[in-house]
């Protein structure tokens, strides 16, 4: 999923004029991506003439950190450590199911692929 790195966006519009689903916006001066509307063509990752718009894979150790911080403050309610080890091996499991859903996501998208 394309994003919008705030700080170098000059709000040019060319990003807007060129979507073709209208899925970029202006808001105080800067483009944001409405996320449900974006069909991730990456047009708007091609003609950004300050390359604002980036690639959602610059955010996996941001999104790592905020996951390991979630874990953290939903440790803090358990007080005996057996609590405390069962709640990261049920939230290693939950992870662990994020994981196989994607995998199996892209299995499904290779065979889309073939098809073509």
């Amino acid at each position: 999923m394309p994003w919008i790195k705030q700080e170098d966006c000059v709000g040019c519009e060319t990003c807007i004029d060129e979507c073709p689903v209208d899925a970029i916006y202006l808001e105080n001066e800067t483009a944001h991506i409405d996320k449900e509307l974006c069909v991730r063509c990456g047009i708007c990752h091609d003609i950004c003439p300050e390359e604002a718009i980036r690639h959602d894979s610059e955010k996996i150790p941001e999104d790592v950190e905020a996951n390991v911080e979630w874990t953290k403050k939903l440790l803090e309610y358990y007080d005996k450590i057996e609590e405390r080890r069962a709640f990261l091996i049920r939230i290693g499991k939950y992870f662990n199911k994020e994981k196989v859903v994607a995998e199996k996501t892209i299995e499904q998208i290779e065979l889309l692929k073939g098809q073509l």
